[in-house]
């Protein structure tokens, strides 16, 4: 028998999800099984606001922001969520009239860009307590049954860091959640401009023991989906991470170089977000395009915790 814990939500913001599991009913016959819970609808992308070319209500950013529902109950930002130095008056002057709608509903990882500034303060100044505490940039939070992981890729994270022992720990307290999702900016591998980065391979080997299902990432400015695999690019149906590369906030779209092993889906062709639909179980995806609002990727899989 799982000993996981039922779907949950904490609220987020003004969209609340309500999701109780397991639920019997009282009197009648009994013989119908209590409804399944709601989707958690999320939505995801990074590298964001940038206003280099005009107006906010004319930047791509705009077109992104555009694409959030009024029930995506949680929005993930990957890093750089502005341009080019992640300075307080870029996120009043970019980010505030474009994705600043939602908020209170933002979970924020950091990217290289936000640390252009120094302390990543227009960054941490803009979303305060939303960004985990101690500015510190990483934290966790649970939703509809889901554990969230936001990490911080542009700080020391070998096994000996703070940022590891804090995760060692957190992977931990969490062994009971089915279902985990992991957010940073810095992709371990990406067929993308930047492609490669080192810095979180030891952090994704010890997700990858751990069970964690997803990880999303920003810094190559394309939407990339990889198969299930492990922390060496070595492909893993059974316990492999599915890794999401999300780098179409609104920033100058990249090529695409170098394709990688095991990577299934690379689009550069216009900007976009990652809704994820998660269940109790498992989660579905789908990539949607800011330029008419169409899907150009989607499917589904399982939780394997």
């Amino acid at each position: 028998m799982s000993n996981r814990r039922p779907p949950q939500l904490r609220v987020l913001g003004p969209t609340l999800v309500a999701a109780a599991a397991g639920l019997a009913g009282c009197g009648g016959g009994g013989d119908s099984p209590p409804p399944a819970p709601p989707s958690l609808k999320v939505v995801a992308a990074g590298d964001i606001a940038d206003c280099s070319g005009g107006a906010p209500s004319a930047s791509a950013a705009a077109r992104t922001a555009a694409l959030v529902a009024p029930d995506d109950a949680v929005v993930l930002t990957l890093g750089d969520n502005t341009y080019p130095v992640g300075a307080h008056t870029e996120f009043s002057d970019c980010y505030h009239p474009t994705w600043g709608a939602y908020r209170s509903r933002t979970r924020p990882a950091p990217g290289n860009h936000d640390y252009a500034t120094p302390g990543a303060d227009g960054y941490f100044g803009y979303f305060g307590t939303l960004a985990g505490p101690d500015r510190r940039g990483w934290y966790s939070f649970d939703a509809g049954g889901w554990h969230f992981i936001s990490l911080n890729s542009n700080v020391d994270a070998d096994p000996a860091s703070a940022q590891a022992q804090w995760l060692a720990a957190d992977l931990a307290q969490s062994r009971d959640a089915l279902c985990t999702i992991a957010v940073w900016h810095h992709p371990v591998t990406s067929s993308g401009l930047h492609g490669n980065d080192p810095k979180m391979a030891t952090v994704l080997s010890a997700l990858h023991t751990a069970g964690v299902d997803v990880v999303l990432n920003g810094h190559d400015h394309g939407y990339e989906r990889f198969a299930r695999q492990d922390a060496n690019g070595i492909a893993d149906s059974t316990r492999g991470i599915r890794t999401f590369v999300v780098g179409t906030g609104g920033a100058p779209l990249y090529p695409f170089p170098a394709p990688r092993p095991n990577s299934e889906v690379r689009y550069a062709g216009d900007h976009g977000v990652l809704r994820l639909f998660l269940e109790a179980d498992g989660y579905r995806w789908a990539f949607v395009r800011a330029g008419n609002g169409s899907t150009f990727d989607s499917g589904s899989d399982r939780c394997h915790r």
